[in-house]
């Protein structure tokens, strides 16, 4: 296999991942009905997702540094396929509690996705392409989530969101059978512990330090700021669908439409910020030229969502708020790059603690967003988003992108 095929196929999981994940918040408009699920407890099966994902962040990163993206990835996916088929078949009579743990079996099943791609990265792609290898697997976030809520929503409006939910196992199974074709990966940038040719290892740049200061301020700040980026990011991967149906008034197809608008962006916003990331890297240095990104798109960002939650006119809160989560998520690739610049390689188990405190914060947002929007109104709880989205942006004036960091 080829570094950039690997990349193609860690693009193609992440994209199933998601849409494995997303796929409830539109098949919830008649999920809902039919189960009689308020939406607290809707926000509940939501988070429920997210309790197993992020939990499951550092084992799993653990487990692709013992043994590798390709059997962790594999035996992922399949597990992706079996929570979503026992979701679709959940009988009315005990839904609740059902579609709570089967989304909490399928958050941890998704839970190596990230982890495991970062570690592949980290061992296969050289440092200088870090930014857009991880901008392109990331922007699978964009792709999954854009063909969530047009396939989902039109298969639910003619054959029932049982039919939707299976239907979106589907590209789970094809990348399991594609994980499990693969004969061997690309060549390793240097050896490392417990396998590798050192004889097949090419010359190439530098590789990543033994070991990461997972300790170090910048590694606490770079976190935290992810933290609060997964926060607002998962409102619009859960809400945005059912906020333009229940608040703007848009019609279940015309909002499944419309809310496939912020994941369009971005998947052209995932990648440019990882390609800029990389070019102001160059012409900046690491320190500053990794800062640029993140802090325009998570300040950027915040200015749209109040915008969007603000104005009267649906269609531009629709496309305000599009913007900004484009912007928002422009800052994957830069993020997971200097991730795996800090840790070297401990990449996996970095990368899962980086990302279980991006989906803590997702977490708490879908079950506390509704909450929120029931005591203070839909505009205010789209407001604190925004300004913990400057927050996470103003966090990165503290992190330096070096390994050798106290």
């Amino acid at each position: 296999m080829r570094p950039w095929s690997l990349v193609a196929l860690l693009a193609a999981t992440a994209t199933a991942s998601y849409l494995a994940r997303v796929n409830v918040s539109v098949a919830g408009a008649l999920m809902r009905e039919e189960l009689a699920l308020d939406p607290v407890a809707m926000g509940r099966v939501f988070s429920a997702f997210l309790l197993g994902y992020a939990l499951c962040q550092v084992p799993a990163g653990m487990l692709a540094d013992r043994f590798g993206a390709k059997r962790v990835l594999a035996l992922a996916a399949l597990s992706w396929v079996v929570a979503l088929a026992a979701m679709a078949v959940v009988p009315a009579a005990a839904a609740l509690p059902l579609l709570l743990g089967f989304r909490l079996i399928l958050g941890i099943g998704e839970a190596p996705t990230f982890p495991a791609a970062a570690q592949a990265i980290s061992r296969h792609i050289p440092p200088e392409a870090r930014g857009r290898a991880n901008g392109l697997v990331v922007a699978a976030i964009g792709l999954g989530s854009a063909i969530a809520p047009p396939l989902v929503g039109w298969v639910m409006v003619r054959f029932g969101w049982r039919t939707a939910i299976a239907v979106s196992a589907l590209p789970a199974l094809a990348v399991a059978i594609g994980w499990l074709a693969v004969k061997r990966m690309p060549p390793e940038l240097h050896p490392h512990d417990g396998g590798g040719d050192a004889a097949s290892v090419p010359d190439v740049s530098p590789a990543p330090p033994e070991s990461g200061r997972l300790a170090s301020r910048s590694f606490v700040l770079l976190t935290a700021s992810y933290t609060l980026q997964g926060y607002v990011g998962y409102i619009f991967v859960f809400w945005f669908y059912l906020y333009l149906v229940d608040v703007r008034g848009f019609s279940l197809l015309k909002g499944a439409v419309l809310s496939s608008l912020p994941w369009l962006l971005s998947i052209v916003s995932i990648p440019l910020g990882g390609a800029v990331s990389d070019a102001l890297v160059k012409r900046l240095g690491e320190a500053r030229g990794r800062r640029v990104v993140p802090m325009t798109g998570l300040i950027g960002g915040s200015a749209f969502i109040a915008i969007g939650a603000h104005t009267g006119n649906a269609v531009v809160a629709a496309v305000c708020l599009a913007l900004a989560t484009a912007l928002v998520l422009c800052v994957e690739g830069p993020f997971w790059a200097t991730m795996t610049e800090l840790a070297g390689r401990k990449s996996g188990a970095a990368g899962g603690v980086m990302n279980m405190g991006s989906n803590l914060g997702g977490l708490v947002s879908p079950a506390l967003t509704p909450v929120l929007a029931k005591a203070i109104g839909w505009e205010n709880a789209l407001l604190v988003a925004a300004a913990l989205s400057v927050v996470g942006g103003l966090l990165w004036l503290g992190v330096t992108p070096r390994p050798e960091e106290a």
